[in-house]
């Protein structure tokens, strides 16, 4: 049964599911579609046209699916989508996506985003993803899978965070991060990999073993970038999670990949 506190707002057109739950103050605009077991805590305002999935929880004082701060935009018809079963703290922002980067801006399933955080236009961040408080996107980010934004955090427009990457406190991302990578930094340097998340999450000794090996070739100080990555790619053919890391860096990017500190990277 749908349960609306009687000081909500909830505007002609909105589309609200099973079990939605909407608490004190909220505010619901007219586009907007909550699916099942949805829940608004209080002082929660949802507009523009924005889904979200069944049993997400949104706490006090978010801004979901609002303008984005983008210059060029000029109003037209764009989306923000939330997946399932994500949590989404006090005085999240979350922006639909613009002309430029396809009109649509993504958030996918279990995913924890923090008090304070920042999704701009146009970002796409995959499942089980965690913002940790005041973590920033600005524009066109990508982010895959597991991976973790550290507090106060800020990611540069148009970077891609590899899947299981971890990106530490206060660091400044300027340039693409590595599946499986850590970087931290004012200016975010590769720092190794993420082998505490990866033995968290099951990945088995050998495949680790693996990883450190390929992750010393590719940015060894010999030879250029292209022929570490085919060397990588001849040793390790078989291996799923290496193999992603070279298929990260061979992709198209407007950035360059992050690199580690000469003394990191043997």
């Amino acid at each position: 049964m749908t349960n609306i506190h009687p000081t909500a707002i909830i505007e002609n057109g909105a589309e609200l599911g099973d079990n939605v739950r909407i608490g004190p103050y909220c505010i619901v605009g007219s586009q907007v579609k909550l699916a099942d077991g949805v829940q608004l805590e209080s002082h929660v305002v949802v507009g523009g046209d924005t889904r979200i999935g069944a049993n997400t929880r949104i706490f006090p004082f978010a801004s979901i699916g609002l303008q984005p701060q983008d210059l060029k935009f000029k109003g037209e018809a764009s989306r923000l989508e939330i997946g399932c079963n994500t949590v989404i703290r006090e005085h999240v922002t979350m922006n639909p996506g613009t002309e430029g980067g396809g009109l649509l801006t993504k958030v996918g399933d279990n995913c924890l985003i923090m008090v304070g955080a920042h999704v701009a236009h146009d970002c796409q961040i995959s499942d089980h993803v965690i913002l940790v408080n005041n973590a920033t996107l600005a524009g066109h980010v990508h982010i895959g899978e597991f991976a973790i934004i550290g507090g106060l955090s800020a990611v540069h427009q148009f970077v891609r965070i590899g899947k299981h990457a971890m990106l530490g406190g206060m660091s400044g991302v300027e340039n693409d991060v590595i599946p499986y990578g850590t970087v931290m930094g004012n200016r975010a340097h590769l720092s190794g990999l993420n082998l505490v998340g990866l033995k968290r999450r099951g990945f088995d000794r050998e495949t680790i073993h693996a990883l450190r090996n390929a992750y010393r070739l590719l940015f060894a100080q010999e030879g250029t970038m292209a022929e570490r990555q085919q060397d990588v790619a001849e040793m390790f053919k078989d291996n799923e999670p290496v193999m992603e890391i070279v298929q990260f860096i061979a992709e198209d990017s407007s950035r360059s990949i992050c690199q580690p500190k000469m003394d990191d990277a043997s």
